[in-house]
């Protein structure tokens, strides 16, 4: 007589659980009529026929077995039956191995092949989505693997104080591109998470005074097959395959087990310098993409009616313009991210997180956003999630999906009118002027962004520190080549240049590309530094750019997702220029550090003030704001009226010379701390006193600060 199954006494978490014996693995599959675990040995002994072991309904959709003598190491994958129905959404197909969508570690590569696909498709990949394909993909898809999480953390907890985000500067980095070029980290640790935690990684971080690193996604992601045939990959990694499993091509060993406790080593030594780390994460889409056409790797096969949006006919809802789009309604696929966030938290100790395509996690009920949606409200109220830095990409290509300012609190957000006016004011308005084509739109929307975009993020229990002031990020032209470029040159993509904006604002100095002319040359020098102490002494939370830092150039390419190559690494082989930029960009750092009144924000006690001056040093009026031609603006920032604390600002917009008259403030006088017309930061501050006059060069910008009675 068979021996009686074993009872769960409740329903198992999802994923993995570790027994003395054994370990449960457990997964969501609400319609499935049976389901199998697949297990393929070991990473020292692995078994590619495989053990199968049939699991049991337990309640909620779930499924659960318990298997004794299972452990660390172990290799494995899930199989599911079920309807084969495409026009209702149902695709099971038990002839796919499925990814566990829980999984902490994934082994092996995913092969694109025919067989990958639950319906019928040609070597191309075309062919009948309603036609089941019989194949065995076991041979071309990733195993899960069994991690032991034990990590010897020391002192470093996961809930602890963290720099408040009024305080911090971001620093948008890919773990790969940051040291691939860098001959002072080892060759081996170059383009992974311990080269990222190197000694010469880290003081350069240090000496440059971010607070935080942001890390392009780093959970297990795959290339897109068209990216496969054009002999490219995805190289910024937003195509996710597992939300729990940190991507194992960034790591130095070679170990599945082991690149979860080389991610966790990084942030532990990132943490002993001082530096925060957050992950952009990807949760509005999967890898599974290419809309109901693509491929069934995972969740696809186990709840695609639950995990997507679909429409009546079974297809792909697309609101992230990545042929599939996340169904945050459902309750099982909030619950996935929610236990996704914690994860990295309780068990990485990230910082925070930058949520992609935000918009599509706060879809509703009627499809439309709401603030208020079930997912948002969840991460607000839970008491891990709520003290991490959240930030989110505040659109998605959907009905009504451009969404800056909506977020509520404690979403901070990427401030993309930050970006435009900033873009505008120092790059396009100035091509324009130089082309007689007009000035443009005057200083009151600059002056709007450098207090901290308040028509934005000035509503209730919000402020300047919810707006996270950008210029440049992985997406787009990279600082230099937004002064070197008008047109975008992608050609390398393998789209004919299609792809990639055509709204890049951006302006060449008269000379598309590289020029050796030396006015050229110095002129977009300046520019650049214009922009840098724009962005890094705005009101706000400033995010910069890896190598902006020091003028790193893609070339013209503003959509280098796909170029893993030295095209989109850092290149450390610094020219004499890039070094006085990047000691510029050091000392602007420090200056937003010295002056709390442009770090500030709120409405109470110690909060920032600003006062706006003319280029004659007189308050500003109405038609002076109104003004379309004016192009030169002084901001005094203040923390409650203390002179020691005040800062002034003054940028000029115009390609002519001027004379700028300061504002009868700043007690003993000021001091010139900062002028972009020089190549590099001031050896002295050069005293003035209160009213005094100054010669401006075109298109500059100074920094001012008190004279010390």
């Amino acid at each position: 007589m068979a021996a009686p199954r074993r009872e769960f006494a409740t329903t198992p978490r999802p994923g993995v659980t570790a027994e003395p014996d054994g370990a449960v693995f457990c997964l969501h599959a609400p319609e499935a009529d049976a389901v199998w675990l697949c297990l393929f040995g070991t990473l020292d002994a692995p078994d590619d026929i495989g053990v199968r072991h049939e699991l049991r309904r337990v309640g909620g959709g779930h499924w659960a077995v318990r298997v004794p003598r299972v452990g660390a190491g172990t290799r494995y994958g899930y199989r599911a039956r079920g309807p084969w129905a495409p026009r209702e959404g149902l695709r099971f197909n038990e002839h796919k191995l499925l990814v566990d969508p829980y999984a902490r570690a994934l082994d092996g590569e995913l092969t694109w092949v025919p067989e990958v696909f639950a319906h019928h498709v040609d070597a191309a990949f075309d062919g009948d989505d309603a036609v089941m394909d019989t194949r065995d993909s076991a041979p071309f898809v990733p195993r899960g693997v069994v991690v032991d999480e034990s990590f010897d953390w020391g002192g470093d907890e996961h809930v602890r104080p963290r720099t408040p985000l009024a305080e911090s500067v971001i620093y948008e980095a890919h773990v790969r591109g940051f040291t691939m070029r860098n001959p002072e980290v080892p060759e081996a640790l170059r383009g992974t998470y311990a080269g990222l935690a190197h000694p010469a990684s880290v003081a350069h971080l240090h000496t440059l005074g971010v607070t935080a690193v942001e890390l392009l996604p780093v959970q297990a992601f795959v290339d897109e097959p068209h990216l496969v045939k054009l002999g490219l990959s995805n190289y910024w990694g937003y195509n996710t395959l597992g939300f729990f499993a940190p991507h194992g091509a960034y790591a130095a060993t070679s170990r599945a087990d082991e690149v979860g406790r080389e991610l966790k080593s990084t942030v532990k030594t990132l943490h002993a310098a001082g530096l925060e780390v957050i992950l952009d994460v990807v949760y509005n889409h999967t890898c599974e993409q290419g809309g109901h056409e693509g491929a069934t790797l995972s969740l696809r096969g186990l709840d695609n009616r639950g995990a997507y949006r679909l429409d009546g006919q079974g297809r792909d809802l697309d609101v992230t313009g990545c042929g599939n789009s996340l169904d945050l309604r459902d309750p099982a696929t909030m619950r996935l991210v929610l236990d996704s966030l914690r994860h990295w938290v309780g068990e990485y100790h990230v910082d925070g997180f930058r949520f992609d395509l935000a918009v599509t996690l706060g879809r509703g009920p009627g499809d439309g956003f709401d603030a208020r949606s079930a997912l948002l409200m969840a991460v607000q109220a839970d008491p891990v999630l709520r003290e991490v830095k959240l930030i989110a990409e505040p659109w998605d290509i959907g009905p009504g999906g451009w969404r800056t300012g909506q977020f509520p609190h404690p979403f901070a957000e990427w401030n993309d009118r930050f970006r435009g006016t900033v873009r505008g004011f120092w790059l396009d308005d100035v091509r324009r002027l130089t082309h007689g084509e007009g000035a443009g739109g005057g200083v009151a929307d600059l002056a709007t962004r450098l207090a901290g975009s308040r028509d934005l993020f000035g509503g209730h229990r919000r402020g300047p520190e919810a707006s996270i002031n950008y210029v440049t990020a992985h997406d787009g032209f990279p600082l230099a080549d937004l002064t070197a470029y008008e047109h975008k040159h992608n050609e390398a993509n393998g789209e004919d240049n299609r792809d990639g904006t055509n709204d890049n604002r951006s302006w060449n100095h008269g000379v598309e590309g590289p020029s050796d002319d030396p006015g050229v040359v110095r002129a977009r020098m300046r520019s650049m530094r214009n922009v840098l102490g724009t962005l890094l002494l705005s009101a706000g939370v400033p995010m910069l750019t890896a190598g902006d830092e020091f003028g790193r150039t893609q070339g013209g390419n503003n959509n280098a997702y796909c170029q893993d190559s030295p095209l989109s690494w850092l290149d450390w082989d610094l020219s004499p220029r890039q070094r006085d930029l990047l000691t510029t960009t050091r000392h602007l750092v420090a200056l937003r550090r010295r002056f709390a009144a442009l770090r500030a924000a709120g409405a109470g006690e110690g909060a920032t003030g600003v006062q706006w001056f003319g280029i004659d040093g007189a308050p500003m009026t109405h038609d002076a704001w109104q003004d379309p031609s004016a192009r030169t603006l002084q901001a005094l920032f203040e923390v409650g009226g203390a002179d020691d604390e005040s800062v002034l600002l003054v940028l000029h917009g115009s390609p002519a010379d001027a004379e700028v008259t300061l504002p009868p403030a700043g007690g003993g006088g000021w001091q010139v701390l900062w002028d972009s017309a020089e190549p590099a930061p001031p050896a002295a501050a050069e005293p003035m006193p209160c009213g005094a006059s100054r010669p401006v060069s075109p298109l500059s910008m100074l920094v001012l600060g008190p004279v010390a009675l």
